[in-house]
């Protein structure tokens, strides 16, 4: 299986528990390996033959605006289930980074990683 990589999605979002989160926002970046066969336009070097990675970029930037979910894992779920839906993606791990989380004394990063495939009863 042939793999699409892409990194550095940032968007602007508001997803978190705390009342700050919600109404104030944070920044968040995504990587996502989207896997699929690419044997077909490796040989015809169409674009219809392909996933066009920009719809899943845009996608996602999409999700980290509007949604308004408590958990990261929730957030990082609907962009995997987003991914899955598009095309002929077989399966995807999603990176999901808050990278600047309100904890008091901590200056890190908290990073959630899913990793989901289509169901085998998946019918487009």
């Amino acid at each position: 299986m042939d793999c699409i990589h892409l990194r550095g999605i940032r968007g602007y979002g508001y997803t978190g528990v705390l009342p700050a989160e919600k109404a104030l926002g944070q920044w968040f970046e995504v990587e996502l390996k989207l896997w699929l066969d690419l044997s077909q336009p490796g040989q015809s070097d169409r674009l219809a033959d392909t996933l066009d990675y920009r719809t899943v970029i845009a996608s996602v930037q999409h999700l980290l605006k509007t949604a308004r979910f408590e958990l990261l894992e929730r957030l990082a779920t609907a962009i995997a289930d987003a991914a899955l839906a598009s095309g002929s993606v077989q399966q995807v791990e999603v990176q999901l980074t808050k990278l600047a989380p309100p904890i008091p004394d901590f200056a890190g990063q908290i990073t959630i990683i899913l990793h989901r495939q289509r169901p085998s009863n998946f019918t487009e």
